[in-house]
C-alpha cells in the first residue's frame, strides 16, 4: 500500500478562515503544521496494514455545514417532554452562552429546517436482526485500536494526533497510565441521554495536562506535583457554580490526598501551610511547581491540556459494559488560551453569526482537526467498512464542532471533567458500578430522575422502549424504583442504566449495519428502528414548551455529590 497521498486536497486552503478562527498567531502556526501534512513520507521499510487516512484525505468536501446542530435537536417536543434543557440552559460565567430560551422557540438558519440526518428514518432492523448474536459478540471483542497506532506509525509527516495511551496496559492505582504516556483516567457520571449504555453507547475518557504540570521547579517529575496540580484543576472546574470564587469558608471541594507544602498556599484555609490535606477551601491563585506561573482560573483550562474520548460498543459480559471495540476516538486539545475579553468577543461572534443566519466554518482539516472559537482542536477517528479505525472527513469533523463550542451547559466548551466523581476515587477507569445517582448542583432531586420527568422516557427521542417499561409502567414514571440509585439506596448508576443483554446485542448489531454503509454524514445514531418523535423538518417558532410551563433555566454539569 502506497502510504503517499497524491489526491489528498492542499489543506493550506482551509487557512483562508484560520485568522478569523483562531488569531493570526494561531493560523500562523497551524500552517506549520498544515505544511507537514502536505509532506507524507512512504516508510521503505514495510507496508501499513491499512491506510487510515486515505478517506479524510480523499473527501474535503462539507454537504452539511449545519451538522454542528445534532439530531436530538429534531425532537418532537409536543409540549410534553423537554430533553432540551440538558444543554440550553443559564450559562455560568465565564461561559456566556445564555441560550435556554431555544427550548421555547425554534430558531434554525434556514438550511437547518430540513433535518439532514436521514439516517433517522432509514430502518435496518431487518437487515441488524440477520446479524446472529456470537457474531456480534465476536466483533464488539476485537481490538480495533492497535492496529490504527501501528498503522499510523507508516505516514511520518502526519501531524495530526498520533494515539499514543496503551488502553490495554491499564492504569496504577492513582489512575495515571502504566505506559508512561502521562495521561490519566477519569471516573465520572456520563452525560444525560446519548451516552448511557442503555442507548447503545459506553465509554471512558483521559486527561493529560501539559508536562510542565508534573515537574517541580528544577524541571524534574514529580507524581505529587502531578497530584497536586490536578486537584487544583479540580477545584476550579468542578466546585459549585452557587459559590464564589472569593468565598472560601463555602467554596470547597474534595481531592485525592495532596502535599500542601509543594503548593506555598494555604489550600485548606486551616491557618497554616503543609502536611497531607484531602480538600480544598476557596479558588488558589495559581499552579504548583514549574507551572507555578499559570494562574488557576475557575471554569476554564489551562493552555495545552488535552482529552482523549473513546466511545465503544456494548460488552454485556465485561466490566461496566465497556466493550474492546472503539466506534470512535475522539482527542481534544486547548490550543490557544482566550483571556476575558477575547472569550467575550469570541461568544459575541458566536450570537452575531448566528443571528444573521451564518453557516459554521471552522479553520483546520482533518490532519490537524477542527479549530473553534474558543481555543480547541478536535480531532476523530472512526470506524470505516470493516471496523478498522479511520480518521475522519472533513463533513464527519463537523459534527464533533456544536457541542464543543457554544451552547449554555458546557464548562470551557467540555462535558466530563466537571462531573468527575469527587477525589481520589474519581481518579480510575471509568466504571458506573457504585456510582449513585447524584443531582445536579441546586437540584433536590436525583440528575436521571430529573431526567425521566422532564423528558418523559429515556433518551431524547422517547424511543428506548426498555426504559419506559421497566421505569414508566401504564405510562407513569415509578419515581419510588428511580430512586433506588440515589446515595443511601440498594443500587446504583450500573443498574439504572445498563441495559438488558437482548438490548445490548440489539444496539451493537444495529450500529454494526450503520458502519457497514459508511454514511455518518447522515447521522451515527444508535437506534433498533425509526424514532417517531423526530421532525423530518422545522418550522422556526413556538416549541408549545413555555406555555406548558415545561422550561427549566437550572440545567448543570456539576453536580452536588454529597447528596
Amino acid at each position: 500500500m502506497d502510504t503517499q497521498h497524491p489526491s489528498k486536497p492542499d489543506p493550506r486552503d482551509w487557512l483562508k478562515v484560520a485568522a478569523v478562527a483562531c488569531g493570526v498567531g494561531a493560523a500562523l502556526a497551524l500552517m506549520l503544521l498544515l505544511d507537514a501534512g502536505c509532506r507524507q513520507v512512504e516508510d521503505k521499510q514495510s507496508q501499513p496494514e491499512y491506510d487510515p487516512l486515505a478517506t479524510a484525505y480523499a473527501d474535503s468536501s462539507v454537504a452539511n455545514p449545519e451538522a454542528t446542530v445534532p439530531s436530538m435537536c429534531y425532537t418532537k417536543t409536543a409540549g410534553i417532554s423537554n430533553p432540551c434543557w440538558t444543554c440550553h440552559t443559564d450559562s455560568r460565567s465565564p461561559n456566556e452562552q445564555q441560550d435556554w430560551e431555544l427550548q421555547k422557540e425554534y430558531s434554525f438558519s434556514s438550511f437547518a429546517l430540513t433535518n439532514h440526518w436521514q439516517n433517522l428514518f432509514t430502518d435496518r432492523s431487518a437487515r441488524a436482526a440477520a446479524v446472529s448474536d456470537d457474531a456480534a459478540l465476536v466483533y464488539v471483542r476485537e481490538d480495533n485500536y492497535t492496529p490504527l497506532v501501528r498503522a499510523l506509525k507508516h505516514f511520518k509527516d502526519y501531524p495530526g494526533y498520533r494515539p499514543d495511551l496503551d488502553f490495554a496496559g491499564g492504569c496504577d492505582s492513582d489512575g495515571f497510565a502504566a505506559d508512561g504516556s502521562r495521561w490519566r483516567a477519569l471516573r465520572f457520571k456520563p452525560f444525560l441521554g446519548t451516552f448511557w449504555p442503555t442507548n447503545g453507547n459506553t465509554d471512558d475518557v483521559f486527561i493529560r495536562l501539559p508536562l510542565k504540570f508534573e515537574q517541580d521547579t528544577q524541571g524534574n517529575y514529580s507524581r505529587e506535583i502531578a497530584k497536586l496540580n490536578y486537584a487544583l484543576l479540580e477545584a476550579a472546574i468542578c466546585a459549585d457554580p452557587a459559590v464564589a470564587s472569593h468565598d472560601n469558608g463555602s467554596l470547597v471541594r474534595e481531592v485525592e490526598p495532596i502535599q500542601e507544602a509543594l503548593s506555598g498556599q494555604d489550600l485548606d484555609q486551616s491557618g497554616s501551610v503543609g502536611g497531607t490535606i484531602s480538600v480544598i477551601r476557596g479558588l488558589p491563585s495559581h499552579f504548583a511547581g514549574k507551572a507555578a506561573d499559570t494562574a488557576v482560573e475557575r471554569y476554564k483550562y489551562p493552555e495545552h491540556i488535552e482529552f482523549l474520548h473513546s466511545v465503544r460498543y456494548i460488552d454485556p459480559d465485561a466490566p461496566g459494559m465497556i466493550a474492546t471495540r472503539m466506534k470512535e476516538l475522539r482527542y481534544s486539545k486547548k490550543v490557544r488560551h482566550l483571556d476575558g475579553w477575547a472569550l467575550q468577543r469570541a461568544y459575541e461572534k458566536e450570537a452575531l453569526e448566528k443571528q444573521e443566519g451564518v453557516l459554521p466554518v471552522f479553520a483546520g482539516g482533518p490532519d490537524v482537526g477542527l479549530v473553534n472559537s474558543f481555543g480547541w482542536q478536535l480531532q476523530g477517528f472512526i470506524e470505516d467498512g470493516r471496523g478498522r479505525l479511520r480518521l475522519q472527513t472533513r463533513q464527519e469533523h463537523y459534527f464533533c464542532m456544536g457541542c464543543h463550542s457554544a451552547i449554555g451547559v458546557t464548562v470551557d466548551q467540555t462535558f466530563s471533567f466537571a462531573r468527575k466523581v469527587p477525589g481520589k476515587a474519581g481518579w480510575a477507569y471509568q466504571s458506573l458500578v457504585g456510582m449513585h445517582d447524584a443531582p445536579q448542583a441546586q437540584h433536590a432531586d436525583p440528575e436521571v430522575l430529573t431526567y425521566f420527568r422532564r423528558v418523559r422516557g429515556g433518551d431524547e427521542f422517547r424511543a428506548n422502549d426498555e426504559i419506559l417499561s421497566r421505569f414508566f409502567p401504564g405510562g407513569v414514571l415509578d419515581e419510588a424504583s428511580v430512586r433506588r440509585a440515589q446515595k443511601g439506596g440498594d443500587k446504583d448508576l450500573a443498574w439504572l442504566l445498563a441495559p438488558s443483554r437482548p438490548r445490548a446485542l440489539a444496539l451493537n448489531k444495529a450500529y454494526m449495519i450503520l458502519v457497514r454503509d459508511q454514511r455518518f454524514d447522515l447521522g451515527r445514531d444508535t437506534l433498533l428502528a425509526p424514532p417517531a418523535n423526530v421532525h423530518k423538518t422545522i418550522v422556526n417558532g413556538d416549541t408549545e414548551l413555555g406555555v406548558a410551563g415545561l422550561t427549566f433555566r437550572d440545567g448543570r454539569l456539576w453536580l452536588d455529590w454529597q447528596r
